[in-house]
């Protein structure tokens, strides 16, 4: 196990499940955590897996994928650095119900449902963080079956693109940068359009300056008119 360095605190002590916590609680649960890499295109778990683990990305960019039962693909959500994933290990579930995919060379921390129900034994502090994050991923799905059932699909797209902003967003002179390498087929998945919609509508917000859209790369460059367009 590598050492307990300062880096590891922070990103533990920052992290909504782990906020609050005494020095000593995140002192055992980095001492239990499993370092995870995985290589661009590798696997921390699929869909259909046993249930073990539950994680938190160090390093890298992974995205979040759902196969329905016609066999089509989902990208549900894509995530970097701080961002945790595998959070369902929290309940009784048995088997994975996503795939978690790295976009890039990436790292994260694991720790074992016995390590977390543990913890949440000894601390209250934890398991009410636990509560908060599962209302909050269950608030977040709500809230995007709401948008495909009854708004426009600019509306949703520009919700997807504030949303990944929020996730994976870093800041430049242009604007914010979705640094993830998402496709436009990808994009199309999680705002429920398709890929030539999806084109269409990149076009239209490029030329009204409100973005720049690269192959795989997309810059918001106003991002207070993304947030009008989203809000309707």
């Amino acid at each position: 196990m590598p050492p307990f360095s300062a880096d590891d605190r922070d990103i533990l002590a920052e992290t909504s499940l782990f906020q609050d916590l005494p020095p000593e609680e995140l002192a055992q649960l980095r001492a239990s955590a499993r370092p995870v890499h995985r290589p661009r295109g590798g696997y921390f778990f699929m869909q259909g897996d046993p249930l073990e683990r539950m994680y938190l990305l160090v390093t890298g960019r992974i995205k979040i994928t759902q196969l329905g039962p016609d066999g089509q693909q989902i990208l549900l959500r894509a995530l970097g650095p701080g961002s945790l994933f595998g959070v369902v290990v929290l309940t009784q579930a048995k088997e994975c119900p996503v795939t978690a995919e790295a976009l890039e060379d990436s790292t994260a921390l694991s720790w074992t449902r016995a390590d977390l129900m543990d913890c949440a034994q000894r601390c209250p502090t934890f398991a009410l963080n636990a509560l908060q994050v599962m209302a909050a991923h269950a608030q977040e799905f709500q809230e995007r079956f709401r948008q495909l059932a009854t708004e426009r699909v600019e509306r949703r797209l520009a919700h997807t693109l504030l949303r990944l902003a929020s996730q994976a967003g870093r800041k430049l002179p242009e604007g914010v940068l979705i640094d993830l390498p998402l496709t436009r087929q990808e994009l199309g998945e999680m705002a429920g359009t398709t890929q030539y919609t999806v084109s269409r509508l990149l076009t239209q917000w490029e030329s009204q300056g409100l973005i720049y859209a690269g192959r795989e790369r997309i810059i918001i460059r106003h991002p207070h008119g993304l947030v009008s367009l989203a809000e309707g």
